[in-house]
């Protein structure tokens, strides 16, 4: 009975590993997308005011969802209503100080910041959630400093506003990440999902409407980037992660998501030939580093139970 018991928990275990890693991969696919957005809509905030691209892009999202959730309203229960709500708000922060910091900072800074996510995440988990992350996740948050700091830290780049808004925004984004991980395990994901899409896009223009002068000139740069962003990283990118973030934790989550500036850097310099130089290569693969290093927690965890108790019995 128990070696019967002790298979079935090494298959549950198994299956539970496989189903991170397809998670991870998914995650790694998402952050691809998110990198792309920097160099979309830097070229598209030519042509519209930055709140008000947000609540355009939030709309778009939120028709292409209506349809899916008119069948299913009664799910919009108390709690899911909140939920959804909650997160809405938060992402609304983090997507419109990243917005308003793209006017004054370059798409390569701006990506590289919003990587300080990494930072924040593992401690809003251990006050929110009270999870500690595991010793190889924060090595490898070590690391992923280190190379953002080298990323984010050109010679004769000054710290901006724009770069201060972007260091907000990416806070929120870290709150973001664990509020999902609290969410998402609890409530269906289509419902939660179109909550926080409606939400953004009635705070985005609501925010527009009292606090900028509203620029819109359709241009096929601007169609281009509202297509992108409101197809692509906002209703695909936001149901992947609502889907399938929970199968990891927030701190290994946000390690990926590190990968979005090295993303945006390569497209920046592709699209908008923004330099990056040597220093930025090394910090990109310091961070490219520090996310192996996560992945392989598991390994570094047993290595270091296994030395510890050598040491134990010597």
């Amino acid at each position: 009975m128990f070696r019967i018991l002790i298979i079935i928990e090494s298959v549950n275990h198994s299956e539970q590993k496989r189903q991170r890693r397809k998670s991870e991969t998914i995650l790694i696919i998402i952050t691809l997308i998110w990198g792309g957005t920097f160099v979309v809509i830097k070229g598209a905030l030519d042509d519209i005011s930055p709140l008000f691209f947000v609540g355009v892009r939030f709309l778009i999202a939120t028709a292409i969802l209506t349809p899916f959730v008119l069948t299913k309203l009664k799910g919009f229960t108390k709690p899911v209503l909140r939920s959804g709500i909650i997160l809405g708000v938060i992402m609304f922060i983090g997507f419109s100080t990243q917005t308003l910091g793209l006017q004054y900072t370059t798409a390569s800074k701006s990506g590289f910041i919003t990587g300080l996510a990494v930072v924040f995440t593992p401690l809003l988990q251990m006050l929110i959630e009270k999870r500690m992350p595991r010793p190889g996740n924060l090595i490898g948050v070590v690391l992923v400093v280190i190379g953002l700091y080298l990323l984010t830290s050109p010679a004769g780049a000054s710290f901006n506003i724009g770069d201060g808004l972007t260091l907000a925004c990416a806070f929120f984004f870290a709150l973001y990440i664990v509020y999902i991980d609290v969410f998402s395990k609890k409530i269906s994901i289509i419902h939660l999902v179109y909550l926080q899409i409606s939400t953004v896009m009635v705070l985005s223009f609501i925010f527009a409407g009292g606090f900028e002068s509203i620029r819109f000139n359709p241009t096929g740069n601007l169609l281009f980037g509202l297509a992108y962003t409101a197809i692509l990283a906002t209703v695909i990118n936001t149901y992947l992660q609502t889907e399938y973030q929970r199968y990891t934790t927030p701190t290994r989550a946000a390690i990926i998501f590190t990968l979005e500036p090295v993303f945006t850097a390569v497209l920046a310099f592709l699209v908008l030939h923004e330099i990056l130089g040597m220093q930025g290569v090394i910090g990109g693969a310091i961070i490219v580093g520090g996310l192996i290093v996560s992945e392989l927690s598991d390994v570094l965890d047993k290595w270091g139970l296994t030395l510890w108790y050598e040491h134990e019995q010597s």
